[in-house]
């Protein structure tokens, strides 16, 4: 979500990538109806494993995953690395409502937290 929000707001000065300690290969269709519920697509995109981007070059690595954060909490690639924890919605479960109500959440931090970041990293 974070990749897409980035993307769609900020798509003029930043580039996005995400990605995962455990990709899946494709996106959580609740974080694609959270998503579009912004006008957001983000069904082009796929769950990347971080490896990926070992050869990359970045500015900022922000990491938001916080399950990641404990179990893989060191970055081998180039780039000043931050972390803004969120929980992982796709782990709660229940009713849809329940865990719809999870992505949401983790959505409006991400668009909150990191656009704001990445905005004040802009002015340092």
């Amino acid at each position: 979500m974070a990749e897409g929000l980035v993307n769609h707001f900020l798509g003029e000065r930043w580039r996005a990538f995400s990605a995962g300690t455990e990709p899946t290969g494709q996106v959580h269709p609740l974080a694609l109806r959270v998503m579009a519920e912004l006008g957001i697509d983000i069904s082009a995109q796929r769950s990347k494993p971080a490896d990926e981007f070992l050869e990359w070059s970045f500015d900022l690595v922000i990491t938001v995953c916080d399950h990641a954060a404990q179990n893989c909490p060191l970055w081998l690639g180039r780039g000043r690395v931050e972390h803004l924890g969120f929980p992982d919605p796709a782990a709660v479960t229940g009713e849809e409502a329940v865990r719809l109500a999870a992505f949401r959440r983790v959505r409006n931090g991400l668009r909150a937290r990191v656009l704001a970041r990445l905005a004040q990293f802009e002015a340092d």
